[in-house]
């Protein structure tokens, strides 16, 4: 029943999330479905199941490409499972993990109930940052036709999800609202770990991006 509906719901979410051209496409799934599967497998006691199907349809029906609906997504993934006639002991938490994973603001606290939404959280956040963060970053700009830089545009620290979902700012200053934020705010031992570097890569490019910007470097 394990390998089957994880087969089934890649599938899924491959077809669904096919073109996309956001940075939220399969392949970003599939990096978070890998690097959820290495933290839990550090943790014990981790139900790998429930870490999977959250990993896999976590994306399925974000919230910024429809709308601003956040219930889009958990509502798609309910309908998929049950379909599949997955036990609802599976199916809630799995809801519930996709409901409450995305980042809503600097301001705003995000925590997860259990440990296998604390895994899955690292791991999707983990792809919001270093190298792949950074190629993501730009590409959901220029999808949404956003400038690069302007210095005159400073970064806000959104205080409630509403005004975050209402951000028009250029891409850098996502560094700032966002990314630049998340190390921490890991939950597990592993995401931690593995944060650090991918911060320091962050750090290290906007230096450099500043440089070239000035004519310096």
């Amino acid at each position: 029943m394990t390998s089957s509906i994880i087969d089934k719901t890649c599938q899924f979410v491959e077809e669904k999330l096919a073109g996309d051209g956001s940075g939220h496409d399969w392949w970003h799934i599939h990096r978070v479905w890998n690097l959820a599967k290495n933290i839990a497998g550090q943790e014990e006691g981790t139900n790998l199941m429930i870490v999977e199907l959250s990993a896999l349809l976590h994306d399925i029906a974000d919230w910024k490409f429809h709308d601003g609906d956040e219930n889009k997504g958990p509502q798609m993934a309910k309908q998929f499972l049950t379909a599949n006639h997955v036990e609802s002991s599976v199916i809630d938490p799995v809801v519930e993990i996709i409901a409450s994973i995305s980042y809503k603001g600097a301001g705003v606290p995000t925590p997860m109930k259990t440990l296998e939404g604390q895994v899955v959280q690292d791991a999707d956040r983990l792809d919001a940052i270093g190298a792949l963060g950074i190629a993501r970053t730009f590409a959901y700009g220029g999808h949404k036709n956003r400038l690069i830089y302007h210095p005159e545009e400073k970064p806000v620290l959104h205080q409630s999800f509403e005004d975050y979902k209402k951000n028009q700012g250029h891409t850098i200053n996502h560094f700032y609202e966002k990314l630049l934020l998340l190390k921490d705010r890991m939950n597990t031992a592993s995401g931690k770990r593995l944060a650090e570097a991918r911060h320091q890569f962050m750090q290290a490019y906007l230096d450099q991006f500043y440089k070239e910007w000035n004519g310096t470097a």
